[in-house]
């Protein structure tokens, strides 16, 4: 999704409360304004946690998103946005389970 708004948001949260059904989760997000616009659709099992725009270290995903930049978007162009977009679902669906776990982990989710 080369967009970012609430429309798309929304989208996002359909596909996560398909997968979490009945269980509960986190959800930290920045303070986009998409990510907190009041046409936001957020299903009862799912609480959403805005870090302090201050501490973006509070923040696990911006962890991956380094991640990210570093194996696959430093010193690369692109020619296209679908080649980008492409690179990245290739990238990002590659990764293990694990290693995304031991990159956002933060002590202050753990229960």
């Amino acid at each position: 999704m080369p967009n970012v708004n609430a429309d798309c948001m929304n989208i996002f949260l359909e596909q996560m409360l398909q997968c979490l059904r009945t269980q509960e989760a986190f959800l930290v997000m920045n303070c986009a304004s998409w990510n907190k616009s009041k046409n936001l659709r957020v299903s009862r099992n799912i609480e959403i946690i805005y870090p302090l725009p201050c501490l973006p270290r509070l923040n696990p995903i911006k962890r991956l998103w380094l991640y990210i930049k570093q194996n696959i978007l430093c010193s690369k162009i692109y020619n296209t946005i679908a080649l980008l977009e492409d690179t990245l679902c290739k990238f990002i669906t590659s990764l293990f389970y694990s290693a995304i776990k031991q990159l956002c982990n933060v002590t202050y989710l753990s229960h």
